[in-house]
């Protein structure tokens, strides 16, 4: 039990117990944090993250069980103990920073050593040491933490949590209010914590992103640690069994899915199975190269070889035929989508009108053969109008599908609920796409 930085064994933490609002907030927790080790309590509000770790900090006695902390049951502590745990084993970072905002910014981060009875010059080059390693100056440590941006204050409020060299720092959402430059510097701190200084980090979160942080993630939903996940990218603190480390497929749809229950991810899998002629990791690779073709860094020649090219060589090994018909579709669309939007911009220019008509023939055409249909000409009358007034925005997409499935003396072209769904779906994807190519590319240009 020594060996471990924190262990829980059954704990529960129930609120108001006994009451008519009695709640659960841990149902029979059972975690092993090694030394060293970066650990992410992850899940949506009120799963109970936050309360574990206030009770790691020692601020919320179990209803049953215990917590022990490098081989000691924290809450078997008289108050002197517990008061010498939190100022010297625990560190711990707040969302709201909780800086004095009377006095200066060296002055909050030396704060914690006053209570050791550390002598004044001892304790401010410490602190100033410490800020500076954060990037805040001597100048800017005179001043006021309310001169200081967010991300400015929470380095300092993660100073202040290591003045006393804490084994274990916790954090708890310690980004969430801070804009995505300042999380990743304050996130990239707390992971130099973990790997330099060689401490425990046991970070709350709710945001998927900044998994890849942790050794290990706790995955947390009403009160359960449901899963453990390791992150197969860094190399383990705690011993794992071999092969343990390989992304299963499970894995994989855990953090597209992070929120999902295990037996949802079995789901996804078997389906990915049925429906997909490419396992999980060849489509991942597949999603990259896409984007690379939305970003315009990879033509039609380049995007199939990439497709055919074997997956020892970081392909995705497919058969030639499949792959011309993969990379056809996926520059056909791309070619489309952008037509679409021009053709929203542009429905109300008359002088565009025939072009326009060009291209609703020409879209028409390629959405038949690609749904694989045959239609009369009435039908192809009424199609052909359909998807010049959903094209244009003058007829929403339910309305567009109704026309399609409706009977012919009805103004419809008389498909099938399949057919009808095909082709919307097909025409949906074309009208999404035009507008995220359009923006992306305005994103690309504002950044050459």
């Amino acid at each position: 039990m020594a060996n471990y930085a924190v262990q829980t064994d059954n704990m529960v933490i129930t609120y108001n117990k006994g009451k008519s609002n009695e709640f659960n907030a841990l149902k029979s927790i059972n975690v092993e944090i090694h030394p060293r080790e970066y650990i992410i309590l992850f899940g949506p509000s009120g799963c109970g993250k936050s309360t574990l770790l206030y009770t790691i900090l020692g601020g919320i006695i179990p209803s049953d069980g215990h917590m022990f902390v490098r081989g000691e049951d924290i809450y078997a502590y008289t108050p002197l103990e517990m008061n010498r745990y939190q100022q010297s084993t625990i560190g711990i970072v707040y969302q709201q920073f909780n800086l004095i905002s009377s006095i200066s910014v060296l002055d909050n981060v030396a704060l914690p050593r006053i209570f050791l009875g550390t002598p004044p010059r001892e304790r401010a080059e410490r602190a100033l040491e410490l800020l500076q390693r954060f990037g805040i100056s001597e100048q800017i440590a005179k001043k006021l933490p309310t001169w200081l941006s967010g991300g400015q204050q929470q380095r300092v409020a993660v100073a202040r949590a290591l003045i006393n060299d804490p084994e274990i720092l916790l954090a708890d959402e310690p980004v969430g209010n801070l804009d995505s430059i300042s999380a990743e510097h304050v996130m990239d701190s707390l992971e130099t914590i973990n790997s330099k200084d060689r401490k425990s980090v046991i970070l709350v979160t709710h945001d998927a992103k900044y998994l890849p942080y942790a050794h290990r993630v706790f995955y947390m939903r009403d009160g359960v640690l449901r899963r453990i996940v390791v992150n197969p990218e860094k190399e383990q603190i705690k011993r794992v069994k071999p092969g343990e480390t390989i992304v299963t497929e499970i894995e994989q749809l855990a953090r597209l899915y992070p929120y999902a229950e295990p037996i949802e991810l079995k789901v996804k899998s078997v389906v990915n199975f049925a429906t997909q002629t490419v396992g999980f990791s060849q489509l991942e690779r597949l999603e990259k190269a896409v984007l690379q073709v939305l970003r315009g860094f990879m033509d039609d020649e380049m995007f199939y070889d990439f497709l055919v090219r074997p997956l020892k060589n970081g392909g995705i090994g497919m058969h030639v035929d499949e792959s011309k018909t993969i990379a056809r579709r996926v520059f056909a669309l791309m070619r489309y989508s952008r037509e679409v939007q021009r053709f929203r911009e542009q429905m109300h220019e008359d002088s565009m009108f025939m072009n326009q008509q060009k291209f609703v023939d020409r879209l028409l055409e390629f959405i038949i053969e690609e749904v694989g249909l045959k239609l009369d000409q009435k039908q192809l009358a009424v199609l052909q109008q359909g998807i010049a007034e959903r094209v244009g925005g003058i007829i929403n997409g339910d309305d567009f599908f109704e026309r399609l499935t409706l009977p012919i003396p009805l103004g419809g072209v008389a498909l099938t609920a399949e057919e009808g769904f095909q082709i919307s779906r097909y025409l949906e994807k074309l009208i999404a796409q035009g507008g995220y190519v359009i923006r992306a590319n305005e994103l690309l240009g504002a950044h050459t």
